[in-house]
């Protein structure tokens, strides 16, 4: 399976908070994502290495590559414009992602014995300050692979993240009765004036923007574009005693929903 390290990642990271009215906590501080409360996309991965080539009908853009190691130009993905994928066995299949010629990120899908559970490896460096970041997760076959193609290929459906690097989960959150600043521990930022215009996420190679709006005290929207258009939409809701967020990553350009909460350090 194509795995982007961006997915939770992005969710976890793109955090916007709005501005704190009197009656509600602060945000300002530090918070960490947790894994095992993520409710992941319902949507499927759908992919196949067969006859020499790779092709992931669920992707967006699709992707129909040559698979032979080398790297592949594909168009259209925000992170990366090159794909290398290989057969790493039988059971298992490698990929690396590169951007400018240099490589951004890489992973390796390794089938189960039963032929029913895939698990992906993910580690990256493309942040500002070059951290070492890595994952684990699992999905679950609910389609067989193409008759012929390699025995990893098929039909899957999201089923746990097993483990992220917490650079990945960190935020250090600031805010005053304007503005909201975010730093990530890889060194990605920004700093948003609530109902402001959009302001740039710093160190995003995807160039992304970013608006901010208040829902109400405790819950804010922040709307993400890339090129003018709208790519993701975040609704973070604090709990009344200022321990939690609850966060949904509503990802428009995959079509997917991620949820999870995040933990007051």
């Amino acid at each position: 399976m194509l795995r982007y390290p961006h997915a939770l990642v992005a969710a976890a990271c793109m955090l916007a908070v709005p501005a704190g009215a009197q009656t509600a906590p602060s945000f300002t501080g530090t918070w960490k994502a947790d894994i095992a409360s993520a409710k992941l996309p319902a949507k499927p991965d759908v992919f196949a290495l067969k006859d020499g080539r790779y092709t992931c009908s669920s992707c967006v853009p699709a992707i129909d590559v040559k698979a032979d190691g080398t790297p592949q130009a594909a168009s259209g993905h925000d992170y990366w414009d090159h794909i290398a994928v290989k057969a790493v066995d039988a059971n298992a299949i490698a990929y690396t992602f590169m951007r400018d010629g240099k490589v951004t990120s890489a992973n390796t899908d390794t089938l189960s014995a039963d032929g029913n559970t895939l698990t992906s490896r993910w580690r990256s460096t493309d942040n500002v300050k070059k951290l070492e970041q890595s994952g684990t997760s699992t999905e679950t076959r609910i389609g067989p692979a193409p008759t012929g193609a390699h025995a990893a290929s098929g039909t899957w459906k999201q089923a746990e993240i097993k483990a992220v690097t917490d650079s990945n989960l960190t935020l250090e959150l600031k805010e005053t009765p304007t503005t909201f600043g975010w730093t990530q521990p890889s060194g990605e930022s920004y700093t948003a004036t609530f109902d402001g215009p959009a302001v740039p996420f710093v160190g995003d190679p995807a160039k992304t923007m970013v608006k901010v709006r208040r829902i109400d005290a405790t819950t804010v929207e922040e709307t993400d574009t890339r090129g003018g258009k709208i790519v993701a939409v975040y609704r973070l809701a604090m709990a009344p005693d200022g321990r939690t967020l609850a966060v949904t990553f509503d990802n428009r350009k995959e079509g997917t929903t991620t949820q999870f909460t995040a933990y007051r350090q």
